[in-house]
């Protein structure tokens, strides 16, 4: 696995889809101000499909300058406020050096070797093994790890967690994946307008003119309504594929940086072992398990996962890095699942009172009790009948 921390081409392509998606919001806020428009058209209007596309056109135009306005704004507030929303939802706090001088230490030593701005560190009060890397700009910046990863793991692999954000961070993704929250987050809230538009009458924009009344025709009220859904849909879908289209690649290239800074492949698989299965975050939204290490939320036949598997990165790291995998790791301390409805019970250990070893039967002495002192008693030798001397 070649070197990636700091990857030029990577980076700048990363700045370079930054734009598109940006350009790619407003084109969604557009689509959704038209679909919106046209379904209050149609429920105002009865007339034919050209007449009402035409009106919803112009009502676009209209509606237009606002729309820009407000997709502006909501930048500008999530440009400001998006770490502390994540933080919110994270139950995150930033934490000093006398605070956790372990991590601190740890994320310190790395950026040093790199000549890094250390980004702020925080540390979620959540049980869950996982973290992330969030922020616009280096004044931003910062890594949030959970107070059960900081438990669970070792100073080797804590270092490969921090090495592997702050590879994200160095390589431009973090600033991907909070534009691309941002642009779920106002086509969600155009949606949620437009929904609520409709169920509350259907409001007209009042926009330009358009042709004559001669003009209108009827009829096509119910396909300009099929055809505002398929956009809004459209619309939907298009924003979904745009938080999923952020290549899986990242979190490659984020291990092998981790590699690249520590040189320590197999802290990197370890630390991957004992995340798989335990990272899920409660009460965080899918936006910000996208931005973790690990998402054990995969998407429909791992057609919309955001992340590769643990095995196919373990893979990489065993290939490029000559790692060595020790495979699934239970950790100390884990409780068992109860058992479901209806499942069978597990087969007890093996053990002294396991299936491999019988339980030992009580003692049952013969009638007359003889005693142990007795060296005329009957009865084979035993751990209580020992042989008789001669």
């Amino acid at each position: 696995m070649a070197a990636a921390y700091g990857l030029y081409t990577h980076i700048q392509s990363n700045k370079r889809r930054s734009v598109a998606l940006l350009l790619g919001l407003f084109f969604l806020v557009y689509l959704m101000v038209y679909a919106g428009a046209l379904l209050a058209e149609a429920l105002s209007h009865d007339a034919s499909v050209d007449w009402l596309m035409r009106k919803a056109l112009l009502d676009l135009i209209w509606a237009a300058p606002f729309a820009t306005l407000g997709t502006a704004i909501w930048i500008v507030i999530a440009y400001l406020f998006n770490q502390s929303m994540i933080d919110a939802v994270t139950g995150s706090a930033e934490v000093t050096r006398k605070e956790q001088p372990r991590l601190y230490g740890l994320l310190e030593n790395l950026c040093i070797s790199r000549g890094i701005t250390m980004p702020k560190l925080k540390i979620s009060d959540d049980s869950a093994l996982n973290a992330f890397a969030s922020g616009l700009n280096e004044k931003q910046y910062s890594i949030t790890v959970t107070q059960g990863l900081l438990d669970r793991l070792d100073d080797r692999e804590l270092e490969a967690v921090l090495g592997h954000e702050l590879t994200h961070i160095r390589n431009g993704d973090v600033r991907m994946l909070v534009i691309a929250v941002i642009i779920a987050g106002v086509i969600g809230f155009v949606a949620e307008l437009m929904f609520r538009m409709l169920f509350q009458g259907g409001l007209r924009f009042g926009g330009g003119r358009s042709s004559g009344d001669s003009d209108r025709g009827k009829g096509g009220a119910g396909i300009a309504i099929v055809i505002a859904i398929a956009l809004v849909a459209v619309a939907w879908l298009l924003s979904v594929v745009i938080r999923f289209a952020l290549s899986r690649k990242r979190e490659y290239l984020a291990d092998a940086g981790s590699v690249e800074l520590t040189k320590d492949p197999d802290a990197m698989i370890l630390a991957l072992r004992k995340i798989e299965g335990r990272g899920e975050l409660q009460g965080a939204t899918s936006a910000v398990m996208e931005m973790c290490i690990d998402n054990p939320r995969q998407g429909f036949a791992d057609l919309f996962a955001t992340h590769p598997s643990i095995e196919s990165r373990i893979a990489a790291l065993i290939q490029f890095a000559g790692g060595h995998d020790p495979g699934p790791l239970d950790l100390p301390g884990e409780t068992a699942q109860p058992d479901a409805p209806g499942q069978p019970d597990e087969p007890p250990a093996p053990g002294p009172w396991g299936a491999d070893t019988p339980a030992p039967k009580p003692f049952l002495p013969s009638s007359p009790p003889v005693s142990l002192g007795d060296s005329n008693r009957a009865g084979p030798p035993g751990p209580w009948n020992p042989p008789r001397q001669g």
